[in-house]
């Protein structure tokens, strides 16, 4: 692969995997096509040189933009969607929009141009595990969507399977387990946490802290991408997982560790509708099929990194800051 195009590679998964790609693999050029909406930022991709990178605004809902890209492309890897749980749950509609619509948008540009695609998804679509039942997803737990995000990915999901078996569409699939790193909105909870103390305020904690949560790190997610789009097996889909199992408790004790703040210095706040439980990531096939395996096995280190960066990249969170708290209080959040 010489070129590929990356949807959402503006946001914070897409545009670390962008850093990842043109990182380690020098001959590959990278298009980005992202619509620029609150969750994406043009600044996520500084410091690329720009023979490396081409930039395009755009809605991957926009068949004709989308087609005149995959015309001379070998690749797209397909991030682009509407993320955040509380925002479905206010407002379905832009995720219908984005996940389902774009997808199929993108899948039918595929088709026309044998683009070989894949399509990132969450380990959300399995819906969640009881906090004391020792199972992890795996590539053959069923579907269970919990909210309207995790509902609109199952959807993306199904017809990225049903384009591959009736047209054969050259595409996989991954659902990832919770991403953390650099450059992650500040409405997320890690980000969210970290900004609060660093700007003033005392971090929040849904419900009882006790869902948890299978973190991985950004780079990590960016590197089992690149090995299933490259050695992937057309048709199939794998789980990405670090074994990063974490309660909210746990990960929110640790951030205020890291600030030297006491393990009582936040506020609780109401739990979000439908909250699923547990997230568990068994990861045994991409590891074993693809050789693949993180770098980043030490999530204290990793959480350090990440807050650091933050610490030393207040121009890039402020802007976003005010306005994200004002709408977490009106929601009691």
């Amino acid at each position: 692969m010489r070129s590929i195009v990356v949807t959402g590679g503006a946001g914070f998964i897409g545009s670390n995997f962008v850093h990842w790609v043109v990182d380690n693999q020098p001959d590959v050029h990278v298009t980005v096509l992202d619509a620029l909406t609150y969750a994406g930022n043009r600044e996520n991709l500084a410091g690329i040189p720009d023979d490396r990178l081409t930039f395009v605004h755009g809605d991957i809902c926009d068949e004709g933009l989308v087609d005149e890209l995959f015309a001379s492309t070998d690749a797209c890897v397909h991030f682009a969607a509407e993320s955040h749980n509380d925002n479905s749950i206010a407002d379905p509609s832009p995720f219908l929009r984005t996940n389902v619509q774009g997808t199929y948008v993108l899948l039918e540009a595929a088709r026309r141009h044998d683009v070989r695609f894949h399509h990132v998804s969450t380990d959300e679509v399995y819906g969640d595990l009881a906090l004391d039942d020792p199972a992890r997803f795996t590539e053959d737990t069923p579907y269970h969507p919990s909210s309207p995000y995790s509902s609109t990915k199952a959807a993306s999901d199904m017809l990225v399977r049903a384009w591959v078996r009736t047209y054969g569409v050259r595409a996989t699939i991954s659902n990832c387990s919770n991403n953390y790193g650099p450059y992650q909105h500040v409405e997320k909870f890690i980000p969210r946490q970290i900004t609060n103390v660093l700007s003033g305020r005392r971090p929040k904690l849904y419900g009882d802290g006790l869902n948890v949560r299978d973190w991985i790190h950004t780079e990590d997610h960016s590197s089992a991408v690149w090995a299933i789009l490259e050695r992937g097996k057309i048709g199939e889909t794998y789980l990405i997982g670090a074994d990063g199992e974490k309660n909210n408790i746990e990960v929110l004790e640790a951030i205020l560790e890291a600030f030297g703040l006491g393990p009582d210095e936040f506020d609780w706040v109401k739990d979000r509708p439908g909250h699923d439980r547990r997230y568990a990531i068994d990861s045994a096939k991409l590891r074993a099929e693809l050789g693949w395996r993180p770098s980043h096995d030490d999530f204290a280190a990793g959480l350090a990194e990440t807050v650091e960066w933050y610490r030393q990249n207040e121009d890039w969170w402020k802007p976003a800051k005010e306005a994200t708290e004002a709408k977490y209080e009106a929601q009691g959040q």
